[in-house]
């Protein structure tokens, strides 16, 4: 399984031929939606997902089945569904969008994991009960503490990790982040920069 960081929160996962795109939104390359078969979309906000690439993409876009998301066809998935896109296996878990300020934003969030081994939150903290081989760990947003994404990782105990949500953070900051994920995890944490690959 090859996985591809792009800016922001979007992951490209292939496998055999199969491409998997995970929230491509407004602030990612487009180049991550080439070949795709499949799209997942964690929740409706623009950095998250780009309605308008996507609406002309034609292939499937799964997203919750509550999320408001104008002028794009979706399949709607709820927390516990299961169910195949790409040919990958996927369990939705979660449900809703972190908190920023007095409960808002309230919305729809799922998280997806990815063939019982890739993990992507979406923007949530949300620790699902099977075993998972490689977090996404969103490590910057408005609804998130350091101590918290630390606390994230330990929880969820992956064999890796690697940032993603980071789009808002200059080098400096992006410097400390991991610096603080690679002291206070043994999880293997690592960054990838848009485009990387493992």
């Amino acid at each position: 399984m090859r996985i591809t960081k792009y800016t922001h929160a979007c992951v490209r996962i292939e496998q055999d031929g199969r491409v998997l795109v995970i929230d491509p939104g407004t602030w990612s390359e487009p180049a991550a939606l080439a070949g795709a078969d499949a799209v997942l979309v964690t929740h409706e906000h623009v950095d998250h997902v780009d309605v308008l690439r996507l609406a002309g993409l034609g292939v499937p876009v799964h997203a919750p089945a509550d999320a408001d998301i104008p002028r794009l066809d979706v399949i709607g998935v709820s927390a516990g569904t299961e169910f195949t896109a790409a040919g990958f296996r996927i369990r939705a878990v979660g449900g809703r969008h972190a908190s920023i300020y007095g409960g808002l934003p309230d919305c729809a969030n799922l998280g997806y994991v990815v063939d019982d081994a890739v993990y992507h939150p979406g923007d949530s903290l949300h620790v699902p009960e099977q075993e998972i081989e490689t977090l996404l760990v969103p490590v910057q947003g408005a609804w998130l503490k350091m101590v918290e994404v630390i606390d994230f990782v330990k929880a969820v105990g992956p064999r890796r990790a690697f940032g993603i949500h980071d789009a808002q953070i200059n080098d400096r900051g992006l410097s400390s982040v991991n610096g603080w994920l690679e002291e206070e995890t043994s999880h293997g944490y690592r960054y990838l920069r848009p485009g990387e690959s493992l």
